[in-house]
């Protein structure tokens, strides 16, 4: 008689626990793996769980228990270093490991259904193609097609995907196809081997003193877990120092993962590293579909992705031969998970990099204040590149006072000057405006009536060019009235500004030169954001006016002008960090500016340019400023000096929520500081009312063993099941 064997099992449900399982014995043929996904049945529904241990004796009576269903291919299970990870994560920010385990996992990979594989293909010059035919062609008019024949003919097996982050079109691609220039070729799974030839050394720049010290210091760490954090200004040549690290590593055989915030910032990343590297590398991000993902997951898991580059969830990507961690613009908020699992990719990256015992990099112009105050202490090695690559000069920073003179759709008369002169000397202006849409708000000009979104009591955004008006709170949306609702007026006009309307105006008001706006609605079309950001490095473009989306780490060398609006309502934030993150985006849209031989100059339009936090920027920099604000946080207890959990809570009724954490903060608790309950900023959001209970600590450990007091509470909490709450542990952002 065979030996029966139970299993823990971890599912996708909102519970903090495992669930016990039998193995039936027809299901022992083969060893049972820890991180192997299995079928189970959960309730009426039958759902995808991970294996985490084997069990001799279950922990209940086995009468009770239920059979797994059926176990699936063991070339899609979670390694073993991955799992752990995860559990760590799981502990540390105090969320079910079912849904941590599954948000690591591919959606393909999270379904019952089997899994339909499909063939993954490459494109490469055709052998038979005729090279007189191709020559002349390339020599013709269709610039694009001539753009992406050259970059297969220089590229390692290029996918759609990598085609399409670079800016191309499938119409392009299928074009080159029908004039028998190129072939789609199934690309096989195999693990990479890298050779000296892989390099492209013609590219290869020469580094800086300060570059040279970084690369080397890293160099010699490659073997073992250090820190780096690299405080470069903008444009000192960070991704340089990035890719010479690179090397090392990948001359080992070994993998390399590179973190980016956004989706923005992947084409120009994706094309440094294809100029320098002609390895497979793969990509991972929201803008790929599903099987995109999965493809990128299993190349990784197997060995055959030589680098992957993605945002945040890329750093759950299964790399058996990880050699080294890169976090790009590690300040960016981007990084944090705001909703269900709330992670920071940044965090979860360093604790990665710890686990293998491996190097990680961290880069930035504007640290974060988490990371600063770890290099002062000596816990990460501190770099700092002071000096902009060949002749760039930092621009400095003007601020211009609009308190006392009239604006025009936003613009005051200098910087309006300032624009007109820059065009005229076949230069590039980039104007920053972080509101999308037409206008914030749209008013009656007889009764004051503004349109507002009565799910959240916050006004609508008009979207002129679609007809809408949108709440970028909760999405909902309605067409633009006619007249008013209350008094049946037509003088019905909009109310401030948007990039939308900044568009409209700058176009009119320099008609001879051409005006293009990135932002997440000019830019949703895929493949739209790379097409965009090559046009301005093309110079058709020589007005750019854009939200976040262009603030960070754009290379723009024509760019001699930045300008940015309408920033002062970060100055007089209730968030604690509001300067830390105003700060940082001041100093990374400045950093658009001068970034080539051309001399750059930033404008700063302020109704408020003595407040102590611009001028600490204008005059001492980001350096001085961050120093004098950790002393601030010090004296306060607050991070990165004290740790802090705030739990969430809403509902339908304002009074649930609030009495849910009421009772929460009534715990029995020590060494820790309690605020709240308090409504949230925005207290209503699609109709349901928030409130914040915030808990702060000036060590993990206490933090920790309050929260799990408060959890086991919770239990009890005659509130519970009439709110819907969360908790966030190193919460970024007060506001959500």
């Amino acid at each position: 008689m065979s030996q029966e064997i139970f299993i823990q099992v971890a599912i996708p449900v909102p519970m903090r626990q495992l669930f016990t399982y039998q193995v039936p014995s027809a299901l022992l043929t083969q060893k049972s793996i820890l991180g192997e996904r299995i079928i189970v049945p959960f309730g009426h529904r039958q759902v995808i769980g991970i294996v985490i241990s084997i069990e001799k004796n279950p922990p209940i009576n086995k009468e009770k228990l239920k059979s797994i269903i059926s176990r699936i291919d063991s070339n899609t299970h979670l390694p073993s270093s991955l799992l752990k990870l995860l559990t760590l994560a799981a502990n540390y920010y105090h969320h079910p490991i079912g849904d941590v385990l599954q948000q690591a996992l591919p959606v393909l990979l999270r379904k019952v259904e089997p899994l339909k594989t499909s063939v993954s293909l490459y494109w490469q010059i055709k052998e038979d193609c005729n090279f007189k035919q191709l020559e002349k062609f390339k020599n013709g008019r269709a610039k694009k097609q001539v753009q992406l024949i050259q970059l297969i003919e220089n590229h390692h097996k290029l996918t759609w995907p990598e085609i399409r982050t670079l800016g191309f079109t499938k119409s392009q691609l299928k074009n080159l196809e029908e004039k028998q220039f190129i072939v789609a070729i199934e690309k096989p799974i195999e693990i990479y081997h890298w050779k000296e030839s892989d390099l492209n050394t013609t590219d290869k720049l020469s580094l800086s003193a300060e570059q040279a010290v970084v690369v080397s210091a890293i160099n010699q760490s490659t073997d073992q877990y250090s820190c780096h954090l690299v405080d470069g200004v903008t444009g000192s040549g960070k991704t340089e120092v990035y890719l010479q690290a690179m090397e090392k590593v990948l001359a080992n055989q070994q993998q390399v993962l590179v973190l980016v915030p956004e989706i923005g910032l992947t084409p120009q990343t994706l094309n440094r590293f294809e100029q320098r590297f002609n390895l497979p590398i793969f990509l991972h991000h929201s803008g790929l579909n599903d099987k995109e993902r999965f493809d990128t997951w299993q190349n990784a898991l197997q060995g055959c992705a030589a680098i992957v580059i993605g945002t945040r969830s890329a750093v759950f990507s299964p790399l058996p031969e990880l050699g080294l961690i890169i976090v790009d613009e590690e300040h960016d908020g981007s990084f944090k998970q705001q909703d269900s699992f709330r992670y920071h990719g940044r965090d979860i990256a360093i604790l990665r990099a710890k686990q293998l015992n491996i190097p990680i990099i961290l880069g930035s112009a504007t640290p974060s204040f988490e990371s600063l105050q770890n290099a002062l202490t000596n816990k990460y090695h501190y770099h700092q590149l002071t000096k902009r690559a060949g002749n760039s000069v930092q621009a400095k920073i003007a601020l211009i006072d609009v308190a006392n003179q009239p604006l025009e759709f936003g613009l005051s008369k200098p910087l309006k000057q300032l624009i007109k002169r820059t065009l005229e000397k076949g230069e590039q202006v980039l104007v920053f405006l972080n509101r999308r849409g037409f206008a914030p708000a749209i008013n009656c000009n007889e009764c004051h009536w503004i349109a507002e979104c009565h799910r959240c009591n916050k006004p609508y955004t008009l979207h002129r060019s679609q007809g809408l008006l949108i709440c970028h709170h909760c999405t909902s949306q309605k067409r633009i009235p006619q007249q008013c609702p209350d008094c049946g007026s037509i003088r019905i006009k909009p109310v401030g500004q948007g990039t939308e309307q900044l568009e409209e105006h700058l176009a009119d008001e320099f008609g001879s030169y051409s005006t293009v706006r990135i932002d997440r609605d000019s830019t949703r079309k895929k493949g739209e954001l790379a097409k965009r950001l090559q046009e301005i490095t093309d110079k058709e473009h020589q007005i750019l006016i854009g939200t976040q989306m262009l603030a960070k780490g754009h290379h723009f060398p024509d760019v001699t002008l930045v300008a940015m609006l309408d920033i002062d309502g970060a100055l007089f934030s209730f968030d604690y960090r509001a300067s830390e993150h105003m700060a940082q985006l001041l100093v990374q849209v400045a950093g658009r500016a001068g970034r080539a031989s051309k001399p750059g100059k930033v404008i700063v339009q302020t109704q408020y340019p003595q407040h102590p936090l611009l001028q600490d920027l204008v005059n001492n920099g980001y350096g001085h400023f961050a120093q004098q604000s950790l002393v601030e946080r010090k004296m306060a207890y607050l991070p990165p000096f004290g740790y802090q959990a705030l739990f969430r809570a809403e509902a339908n009724y304002p009074s649930y929520p609030e009495k849910f954490l009421r009772q929460l903060a009534q715990t029995q608790i020590s060494a820790c500081d309690i605020a709240g309950p308090m409504p949230a900023a925005m207290e209503k959001k699609g109709g349901k009312y928030r409130y914040h209970l915030i808990l702060q600590a000036k060590s993990r450990p206490e933090l920790h063993k309050a929260i799990i007091q408060i959890l086991h509470e919770c239990q009890n909490n005659e509130w519970l099941n009439k709110v819907r709450w969360s908790i966030d542990i190193d919460p970024i952002d007060l506001s959500w």
